[in-house]
């Protein structure tokens, strides 16, 4: 079970999302500031943070400073009522992972939370599974029933790329600096051909593909 924890000094909203999570079956703490929040981290582990801004004693931008300094990467959820994009871009600069603005929209609040648990178990795992498909960063591997395919570094790191966010829309730029190195010279046509393996390698494979976006670049869409 994922143990999160609320920070929030308005007691009506830590026992709003206490509520919601626990009907999700996720176990909930809760506290009013960034200082009861670290202190918490020191006895408990916590899975994923939902932090308010405007709190007393500690905010939560000095709580994710303070975290990311420490090399702390635990998944941190900024839901405030600040809404201009400064606001925004301080969260993001501070290290928060996602910000969503007050008042919350419980529905979108889950979907965002169990999207950064995922993402925060690849990352510790180092591995994505598909039904059958298990792609293993460490031996740079795709397996399904008892097939193993080890990929050349580049074709690897460009699926587990594209699935370990399916359905998002990378641009080739993007995919070109993430992969090769935005100092790379290679150019698009390497991204195309590595594309083209990927996509030959495992047609026929029905629990993925990877679609061209025309004028954008490529996603990675999960089936079934």
């Amino acid at each position: 079970m994922f143990h999160i924890l609320v920070a929030d000094d308005d007691k009506n909203i830590r026992l709003l999302l206490k509520t919601v999570l626990e009907k999700e079956n996720y176990r909930v703490s809760t506290t009013s500031n960034g200082e009861q929040a670290l202190e918490l981290l020191d006895k408990e582990h916590i899975d994923l943070v939902v932090l308010d801004i405007m709190m007393p004693k500690m905010d939560g931008y000095e709580f994710t400073r303070l975290l990311r300094e420490n090399d702390n990467d635990l998944p941190i959820l900024m839901v405030s009522a600040k809404q201009q994009p400064t606001d925004k871009k301080k969260g993001f600069l501070a290290g928060t992972d996602d910000y969503m603005t007050k008042p919350i929209d419980v529905e979108e609040m889950l979907l965002r939370i169990r999207a950064l648990l995922r993402r925060a178990k690849i990352a510790s795992e180092r591995k994505i599974v598909i039904g059958d498909v298990t792609l293993d960063y460490d031996s740079l591997t795709v397996s399904r029933r008892g097939e193993v395919q080890e990929l050349p570094q580049k074709e690897f790191l460009l699926l587990y790329k594209l699935l370990s966010y399916p359905g998002k829309i990378f641009t080739r730029i993007q995919l070109m600096d993430e992969i090769w190195g935005s100092d790379s010279e290679t150019g698009w046509e390497t991204l195309t051909t590595h594309v083209g393996r990927l996509r030959k390698r495992f047609e026929g494979w029905d629990e993925f593909s990877i679609e061209s976006v025309r004028g954008l670049g490529y996603k990675a869409v999960k089936k079934g």
